[in-house]
């Protein structure tokens, strides 16, 4: 599959700052999707990641990343039973696996939910993490009360 990635944190201006290259398809495993990606979105994480990432020493495999993202499943893993091939997703993937900018990405199902058939792919993969933030900034953080809670 073709991804994109990159082996050092270079400048954005840099010819080599990110680099196309072809890796394996990844294969599900029990807990996974198997998602074909369909838009991506960039925020804070994307920037901070690639900047600590390959600070010191060239990385010897590219580093994709990408975490916000929306697509359709391609395959599930054996322990699945909320999603299945075809499904329209939307997401925020996991540090520990290889980010959304690429053809496919696996992504963990208790991570993902069913896209709004309102929104676009592009306004799906736009949502993740910034709705993430707000949640936590209002229910957490500020501890405002949802309908029914007592105080």
């Amino acid at each position: 599959m073709k991804a994109i990635g990159f082996t050092k944190s270079l400048p954005v201006d840099s010819k080599n700052c990110f680099i196309s290259f072809e890796t394996e398809k990844p294969i599900p495993e029990a807990t996974d999707l198997l998602v074909k990606i369909h838009a991506v979105s960039v925020n804070p994480v994307d920037y901070k990641v690639r900047q600590n990432a390959a600070k010191k020493e060239e990385l010897e495999d590219p580093k994709i990343i990408g975490w916000d993202a929306s697509g359709i499943v391609e395959a599930v893993g054996s322990d699945v039973s909320n999603f299945k091939i075809g499904d329209k997703v939307y997401y925020s993937g996991e540090y520990e696996k290889p980010g959304c900018n690429a053809e496919f990405q696996l992504v963990d199902h208790r991570l993902v939910g069913h896209k709004p058939s309102n929104l676009s792919f592009e306004e799906a993969a736009a949502m993740p993490l910034t709705a993430l933030t707000a949640w936590e900034s209002i229910f957490d953080r500020l501890k405002i009360k949802r309908n029914g809670e007592k105080n």
